[in-house]
């Protein structure tokens, strides 16, 4: 009788599991659909007909035929590529300079010994609570004096430090055990052989994914280019959308909403090229730090 319940006891445990395995299933199907669907409603836009787009219903797909044109007017209204080369200039040297600054600060708030640290820390922490719209009044009167006006200078430099990036780098490097880097030190190795050798490959995946965040953030930027950048030679595609945008003429902007939606879906991609080929590192890097 005793193993005849513990039998009934093991089929209805296993039984509770699949229904729990197949909730968790559909239940993720039903996110990942929800996620995907302004992605789809963006595709399906840039391919329907002006006519279409301002007539009494909405369809979830072309009834008006698929218009591949509108991929072809987004570099013709302008210069795109020009644009797109400024938001990859700008977003390498935004990463290269964040990436610098931030994880040797990192490195100094973590492992340096100096007075005043954990309060210079907690000002780095403050910076996070300000947002860019209340300094950036003194920001671009510096900017302008230093003769930084429509330059890529003027663009970068400002935006140079991030406290996100301190913050993130500061808390995955204090979790590395210290007996690491007292073996690097016994074999000669500085400051700069330990976050080399030791700290970054060790924090690899938190590395990725700050600088992953960071990309995102140079390339959807748009408060400050859009303050700064004066002509095509230094203006985004984040602020090129909008020229795109206001291209047309006020009475027909509704007829022509699916070259902005051309336009947006090939400037994401190659955001989601990079996404792809870096979701592994950002999971990863992403658990570390709830867990922490």
């Amino acid at each position: 009788m005793g193993k005849a319940d513990s039998r009934l006891d093991f089929r209805k445990t296993r039984r509770r599991k699949k229904l729990l395995r197949l909730a968790q299933t559909l239940a993720a199907i039903l996110v990942t659909l929800v996620m995907a669907f302004p992605l789809y409603w963006m595709f399906i836009t840039s391919l329907k007909s002006g006519k279409e787009l301002i007539g009494p219903t909405a369809s979830f797909f072309p009834t008006d035929g698929i218009h591949w044109e509108n991929y072809l007017k987004v570099f013709e209204q302008i210069p795109f590529f020009r644009y797109l080369f400024n938001t990859i200039y700008l977003t390498a040297l935004t990463l290269v300079i964040q990436m610098g600054t931030g994880i040797l600060a990192a490195y100094g708030f973590a492992r340096g010994n100096f007075p005043l640290k954990n309060t210079l820390f907690i000002l780095v922490l403050g910076a996070l609570m300000i947002p860019h719209q209340v300094t950036f009044v003194p920001i671009y009167i510096l900017v302008a004096n230093l003769g930084w006006i429509d330059t890529f200078a003027g663009l970068v430099l400002p935006t140079s430090v991030s406290a996100y990036l301190i913050f993130m780098l500061r808390q995955n490097f204090m979790s590395v055990d210290q007996s690491y880097l007292d073996a690097g030190k016994i074999d000669g190795l500085g400051i700069i052989g330990t976050l080399r050798h030791i700290l970054i490959p060790m924090c690899r995946s938190s590395v990725a994914t700050v600088a992953f965040v960071t990309v995102m953030d140079g390339w959807n930027n748009y408060f400050w280019p859009k303050i700064l950048s004066k002509t095509e030679q230094t203006r985004p595609i984040s602020v090129g959308l909008v020229m795109l945008k206001n291209s047309f003429e006020q009475s027909v902007q509704s007829q022509n909403y699916n070259v902005v939606m051309a336009a947006v879906l090939v400037s994401m991609i190659p955001v989601v090229i990079l996404f792809v080929l870096n979701q592994k590192n950002m999971l990863t890097g992403y658990s570390k730090a709830a867990m922490k």
